[in-house]
């Protein structure tokens, strides 16, 4: 005889999906982020600056925030240092991913707010094995 079902009171709630803000102004950037991390199970969203990701962020934090350095409007440190000033929760893992790829920029990235740092281009490997160094993936 199997064993009983368990009781819709005690069974695991279904996982909510995760989600990820791309902020970057590069179409193509997006395109291949958003690739890579709705392979590694993410709902994603895009911004084209920081201050639209900033907006979205408050509507609805992520899970998960990708973001470049270098954009119009907003820059990828002062959109990270407004972010992390958002009261949250569960505060989002970040990660840089910009051309930015001196010692100095890294170590300005992270004390900003960032968990990690890519420097493009990248490619799956490379993104995932970062997303995997801060428990995101």
């Amino acid at each position: 005889m199997p064993p009983p079902a368990p009781h819709p009171a005690t069974a695991a709630a279904p996982r909510a999906q995760r989600t990820c803000l791309l902020v970057d102004d590069s179409r193509m950037i997006r395109k291949v982020a958003r690739r890579i991390v709705e392979g590694a199970g993410y709902a994603v969203v895009e911004a084209e600056n920081g201050e639209e990701g900033l907006a979205r962020c408050r509507s609805a934090m992520p899970d998960l925030v990708i973001t470049d350095w270098n954009m119009p409007v907003m820059t990828g440190i002062e959109f990270v240092t407004a972010l992390r000033a958002i009261p949250s929760a569960r505060p989002p893992r970040v990660v840089f991913c910009t051309t930015n790829s001196g010692a100095r920029d890294i170590h300005k990235g992270i004390e900003a707010g960032a968990d990690e740092y890519v420097i493009k281009p990248f490619d799956d490997a490379a993104l995932l094995s970062r997303l995997e160094s801060i428990g995101a993936v």
